[in-house]
């Protein structure tokens, strides 16, 4: 069995490496990917060292890095002790590209037969947008601003849709991903930035702005951009690591309107449910495919773009050069 991977070996530069195949330890299992899907603002973050010295950023992407972190696949074999699953079980892993992996049995998600490999690779990404929305503690009939319309803002525009908003306003200059939030319950799309937007908001929440805004572009420009676009006593969500934080700002908006900022990040969920905080990575995880299961959230045919494991050069150079296209990126490892 050879083990391919996908590694960054340094600015802009991607390369293949063959790796041993693992053997599971004790509480493991083996898994060979099926699909891995690209998470286009962290992993071009990284490529192109789009980050601070000594930011986070800057700690995390050392040389050889290897990319990715949401897989779907099936078990190979398991270790000692590990009963839940057996070989054969089609499961969801927080793994990088990479054709073998092993994974702690508590990570695994197990993939229900009425969801497909391709849907269920959008597993980690839903639970980063999940915790975000939970973090921004929704009311039935709030009022939703969505500014960035990438993998995180699609998914963000199906849960808050799920939670009952009223309105969900997305914004992005991109075309393509305007047409795809429409397509899964975006009430009005706007294709322009933040920044020219306050008076479509004005008219959708009849005057009273919105009750809570989405940053999840990444951009430092954009949080200032926010608060003209949220009511009196609103929230913010920051949903989009910024690689230069240092360089958002805030105004004299944030203390004389009350508006709250929040952060959400992926390391946010608990490790153990409790009575306090239940929803840990892997109930996210179910929940997701549950509705993915029963058709309330569609992620398929957000996949625009297909690879092999060979040309992941190619995908990135695509991506690098044109991501205002590109959605769903997927690395197809049951081909070559």
């Amino acid at each position: 069995m050879k083990n391919t991977a996908v590694a960054f070996t340094g600015v802009n530069q991607v390369e293949l490496h063959e790796l041993p195949v693992p053997e599971p330890a004790a509480g493991e299992a083996l898994v060979e990917t099926r699909r891995t899907l690209i998470s286009t603002g962290t992993e071009l973050t990284c490529l192109g060292r789009r980050f601070e010295p000594g930011s986070h950023w800057d700690e995390w992407v050392k040389y050889p890095f290897y990319s990715g972190y949401t897989g779907a696949g099936v078990v190979v074999k398991t270790g000692a002790g590990v009963t839940a699953f057996k070989a054969g079980d089609r499961v969801a892993t927080r793994t990088g590209h990479q054709r073998y992996v092993t994974a702690a049995e508590s990570a695994l998600v197990r993939i229900p037969d009425a969801v497909s490999d391709d849907e269920a690779v959008w597993f980690g990404i839903a639970c980063i947008v999940q915790n975000g929305v939970r973090r921004a503690h929704h009311e039935l009939g709030d009022a939703v601003v969505i500014i960035g319309l990438g993998l995180l803002g699609q998914l963000a525009v199906q849960f808050t849709s799920l939670l009952g908003a009223r309105e969900i306003v997305a914004i992005d200059t991109a075309p393509r991903r305007l047409e795809m939030a429409r397509a899964h319950g975006a009430t009005l799309t706007l294709q322009k930035s933040a920044a020219e937007a306050r008076a479509d908001v004005l008219a959708a929440t009849g005057g009273r702005l919105a009750d809570v805004v989405y940053d999840i572009t990444g951009h430092p420009s954009v949080l200032p951009l926010t608060f003209p676009l949220t009511r009196t006593l609103g929230k913010i969500v920051l949903l989009g690591d910024a690689g230069t934080p240092t360089q958002q700002h805030l105004t004299g908006e944030l203390i004389s309107r009350g508006l709250s900022i929040i952060g959400a990040h992926d390391n946010n969920p608990p490790k153990t449910a409790n009575d306090h905080a239940w929803w840990t990575r892997n109930h996210m995880a179910d929940l997701f495919m549950t509705y993915v299961a029963q058709r309330r959230m569609r992620v398929a045919d957000l996949i625009t773009h297909r690879f092999t494991p060979v040309q992941a050069p190619e995908a990135y150079r695509r991506l690098t050069e044109d991501r205002a296209t590109a959605m769903g990126v997927v690395f197809d490892w049951s081909q070559g």
